[in-house]
């Protein structure tokens, strides 16, 4: 107990503790950003490099690295006071540089955030930590955005149209989205619910992505018929630092290490290791057998989907949005999209708008129907419940409806704008005799040594493979390529 005394209150003694400071809950989020950072880096970059073809291994992990560093600089010098400091407009704050030491070393705090009408609640978001965390927890959110965005355009974007199109994006379309619905925005004073970025995040990343996919215009013909993962069991190892991740995606939310954060971390897991199941049934039903790679596109599915009602939802609930999110996301892929002109047209790579846009949706959507009424007291200072806890649970779901328009508009206009603004002076898109290439001409580096994009060896095609257990050097078809021995076994 006297120690307790010294850590909190007896500031002569410990001058970087200050009185309001609670050590575990600062522990936790910084623990949480790692984690959410490390979903991006090295998990997506991981999981990019090995699902795409061998040739484009090397633009895909770079594009994911480069977001994750531009977006860190643009939100410190402007955009996290864009997303969480004073308002400039009903959905945008004022952007300004958060490098002050005092602001950053001062008790974190989200100044619009106490919500209308509400006088006798003092509700304003005040977490028991310094500004510093704060400031990087929400950058880990905006960066892995940006990089799950970036999967509706690879193998064919013109990497310096991506590195513009990056801080264009963050400042004119997350900032919107992030202060609307967490930052005291019109959506948040509304009440509408996005516990950890169902909207913020996987909506807006789905359907800016398909409105980039658009504009970018598709892969080569050669690479929309067969576009192979270079390394399942490296996709594999990226998908599994994205899943563990995810506890401190949606465990941070609270701001706090509470029972809420608890609930919403078994919630994760539940919800996604359901949807992978669920998933891979379906394969295995309509395909035959089990892909490993429909599995991945499962567990991001049930992922997703949680993020909005993580905290606010039974876990019974958690196993039904599961099923859902690994049966609808699967019928808008794999049944809607061979059928629907518009998405046979764009060319979304990843298929992020079913990963994320429509699971992401479908968990805003369920979270206005399930969300507990007592849970939602856990964190929010008003009475809120979804739809079949009665009372005001029916306009809880069209709140959530009318969100989920609001992000959809605005990422499809602010995404067009931004990109139409680019082209008038960068190539969307890569040339043709590039987009054969791959890696070489876009980076002159490969990212493996070897021969092939997942075909089997054909000794017409790789003749250079002279003899048994001879070791040749396999020459490049380009000036400044990558070169590398290959023993035949």
């Amino acid at each position: 107990m006297a120690a307790e005394q010294i850590a909190y209150t007896v500031k002569e003694f410990a001058p970087a503790v200050p009185g309001w400071l609670n050590k575990g809950d600062n522990a936790w989020q910084m623990t949480a950003s790692t984690l959410v950072g490390i979903q991006s880096m090295p998990g997506l970059v991981i999981l990019y490099a090995s699902i795409v073809k061998k040739k484009w291994a090397v633009n895909s992990a770079f594009m994911a690295l480069y977001a994750f560093a531009a977006v860190l600089i643009c939100w410190v010098l402007l955009c996290y006071r864009m997303a969480f400091g004073d308002e400039l407009l009903p959905f945008w704050g004022k952007g300004a540089p958060a490098l002050g030491q005092k602001y950053l070393l001062g008790r974190a705090k989200v100044p619009e955030s106490k919500h209308r009408g509400y006088n006798d609640v003092d509700d304003i978001t005040e977490p028991l930590y310094p500004m510093a965390t704060l400031v990087y927890f929400q950058f880990t959110f905006a960066a892995i955005t940006l990089i799950l965005l970036a999967g509706s355009v690879l193998g064919r974007m013109n990497i310096r149209a991506w590195m513009a199109f990056v801080p264009l994006w963050l400042i004119f379309s997350y900032t919107v989205g992030a202060f609307s619905l967490w930052g005291g925005g019109f959506l948040y004073h509304w009440g509408v619910i996005d516990y950890s970025g169902g909207y913020v995040i996987h909506l807006s990343s789905g359907i800016a992505g398909l409105t980039a996919a658009y504009w970018v215009g598709p892969r080569l013909k050669c690479d929309r018929e067969r576009f192979p993962p270079n390394n399942v069991l490296l996709m594999l190892a990226g998908a599994g630092l994205l899943w563990m991740g995810w506890s401190g995606f949606n465990g941070g939310a609270p701001y706090a290490a509470n029972i809420d954060s608890s609930i919403a971390v078994l919630n994760t897991n539940v919800c996604a290791a359901t949807s992978l199941l669920v998933w891979t049934s379906l394969d295995v039903v309509f395909f035959g057998k089990p892909s490993v790679v429909g599995a991945v596109q499962g567990m991001m599915t049930g992922l997703a989907c949680i993020t909005p009602g993580a905290g606010l939802v039974q876990s019974w609930a958690a196993i039904v949005m599961g099923m859902l999110s690994g049966s609808i996301p699967w019928v808008s892929m794999m049944v809607l999209h061979k059928k629907c002109s518009l998405l046979q047209k764009v060319d979304d790579a990843l298929g992020v708008f079913h990963t994320h846009a429509v699971a992401g949706l479908l968990g805003g959507l369920l979270t206005g129907l399930l969300a507990e009424p007592d849970l939602c007291k856990l964190i929010l200072p008003f009475d809120t419940r979804g739809a079949f806890y009665g009372g005001n649970g029916g306009v809880q779901f069209l709140k959530q409806i009318v969100a989920a328009l609001f992000v959809i508009t605005w990422n499809v206009v602010s995404t067009s704008i931004i990109l139409l603004f680019i082209r008038l002076f960068i190539p969307l898109r890569m040339p043709d005799n590039q987009l054969e290439i791959g890696d070489d001409a876009a980076h002159g580096e490969e990212a493996y040594a070897l021969w092939g994009d997942g075909e089997k060896y054909d000794p017409t095609e790789h003749g250079w493979h002279t003899s048994q257990f001879s070791e040749v050097a396999a020459p490049s078809p380009y000036v400044n390529g990558a070169r590398g021995v290959t023993i035949n076994l």
